[in-house]
């Protein structure tokens, strides 16, 4: 803002009466317009680059997490199938894949034993005290084999324990067991389950103590009461592809490339085959999806870095990310991967333009499956390897504040740069105040001057109209 000599001296008029706090304020601000002109500017580039760094990172860091989330759905990797879902469910275990084709044949499930101890009026009956010693391995009503490779496990039972202590105290010590009291017809019981599997069959050993008998009637091995075995422990029987195979569990992990087990129920008769489904149309879904996010952004930094008019034009964290951008598609994003397999996004039928833009070729994608799909498969997983890990990475790589070559370090320079320019603002403020302050004191005084001859002025004017007066 300017003030003219003219204008200054309309407002000062002839003598007393000028607003001077108006004029030292608009001279106060004319000194420090140009100044404040500058930083303003400045501030505002500075905020209009911050939000374009920004929206540029929250995108990348928007497109990551999409497709991670994507490719955690699993509809990307070929997925197994059961022809008889009543004898098991089929799944792909993480970062394996699978082909071909399998059959089934589940002659017995995995199970655990479940072992019923003696009647007793009401679970808060007191059993006695000692110690009650469980040792594990195969067990059946007539023999018992343990597991010598797995310690025995002793519990102590205080004087005045009862049925549902003896339970909780079984269960406090998280050795695979589960007890409980069931409240029958005929009374209390304790009952003790074991885990699945041949070898985590068991048997209880008592050692009663002398004072407080009684521990002894909940001891149990071959050869006792055979009707308090409800069921003894085995091992899954299932044929693979016709080969025998046994389990201690029904979940079977990784049986095969990309297969994993859940055995549900028995087929003696005819096997169930697995296969794995075509994920061909999936796969050139999220590709077409990866070229349109691609798109989004490198416009988004073609307009943001654009040589004449762009506020990133000279920014380093941008010009980084359009350099990582260009070379996307010939990165190597499989660095193990097999000779012939895929390795590139390019290989996949993505391809950047001249102008930074990228395309997407569905018959080179085609052709990839076509030669190896395991090995494009493999390009879609949340492994350390692939496309999701490279966009990751990128993404992670522009959030890094402390990176001056990346977008998230831009963003903290600008913002230190803006905080500067605040700063400044805040402190030319403070100066054109104390300018203005300084000015109206002045002014003031100067007003007192003029009104005071402007006074004596008035008198001698009309002492000298008197003296005309007498005189005619």
């Amino acid at each position: 803002m300017s003030i003219s000599t003219s204008s200054i001296a309309t407002q000062l008029g002839i003598g007393s009466g000028v607003d001077m706090t108006g004029l030292a304020s608009q001279l106060a601000e004319a000194q420090f317009a140009g100044r404040n002109e500058r930083l303003t500017i400045q501030s505002e580039t500075l905020e209009r680059r911050i939000s374009l760094a920004g929206s540029i990172r929250s995108s990348l860091s928007a497109f990551a997490a999409a497709l991670g989330d994507r490719l955690r759905t699993g509809d990307l990797a070929p997925l197994p199938n059961i022809t008889n879902a009543s004898v098991a469910a089929v799944s792909s275990p993480l970062g394996s894949i699978g082909k071909g084709t399998y059959s089934l044949k589940v002659t017995k499930l995995a199970s655990n034993q479940v072992l019923s101890g003696p009647i007793y009026s009401n679970p808060s009956d007191t059993v006695g005290a000692g110690t009650l010693t469980f040792r594990f391995g195969n067990t059946d009503t007539t023999s018992f084999t343990e597991d010598v490779t797995r310690s025995p496990l002793t519990i102590e039972i205080a004087a005045g324990a009862t049925l549902a202590d003896v339970a909780s105290a079984i269960n406090g010590k998280n050795a695979g067991l589960n007890a409980y009291v069931a409240q029958t017809a005929n009374g209390a019981q304790l009952v003790v389950k074991g885990a699945d599997g041949v070898k985590n069959g068991f048997i209880i050993e008592a050692v009663e103590d002398a004072s407080n008998p009684g521990l002894a009637n909940l001891a149990w091995q071959p050869g006792g009461d055979a009707s308090r075995l409800i069921k003894t422990s085995a091992d899954a029987e299932f044929l693979l592809d016709g080969i025998s195979r046994v389990s201690p569990s029904n979940s079977i992990t990784g049986i095969a490339p990309g297969l994993s087990l859940s055995l549900l129920g028995t087929n003696p008769g005819t096997p169930a085959t697995i296969s794995f489904n075509s994920p061909n149309a999936a796969l050139s879904s999220v590709m077409q999806d990866i070229t349109g996010a691609l798109n989004e952004i490198a416009s988004q930094l073609r307009t943001a870095t654009d040589p004449k008019s762009g506020d990133l034009a000279r920014d380093t964290g941008a010009r980084a990310l359009s350099r990582s951008l260009s070379a996307l598609g010939s990165a190597e994003i499989m660095p193990n991967a097999p000779t012939g397999s895929p390795s590139t996004l390019s290989e996949l039928g993505l391809a950047i333009q001249r102008d930074g833009s990228f395309t997407f070729d569905n018959a080179k994608l085609t052709a990839a499956l076509a030669r190896d799909p395991a090995g494009v498969a493999a390009m879609f997983t949340t492994g350390i390897n692939g496309v999701y890990s490279t966009i990751d990475r990128m993404a992670r790589s522009n959030s890094i504040a402390s990176d001056p070559g990346s977008l998230a370090g831009s963003i903290a320079r600008y913002q230190s740069q803006s905080q500067k320019i605040t700063e400044d603002l805040q402190e030319l403020a403070e100066k054109q105040e104390i300018l203005r302050a300084n000015m109206v004191a002045r002014f003031a005084k100067a007003d007192s001057r003029v009104a005071a001859s402007q006074s004596t002025l008035s008198f001698l004017q009309s002492q000298i109209d008197v003296w005309n007066s007498q005189r005619d």
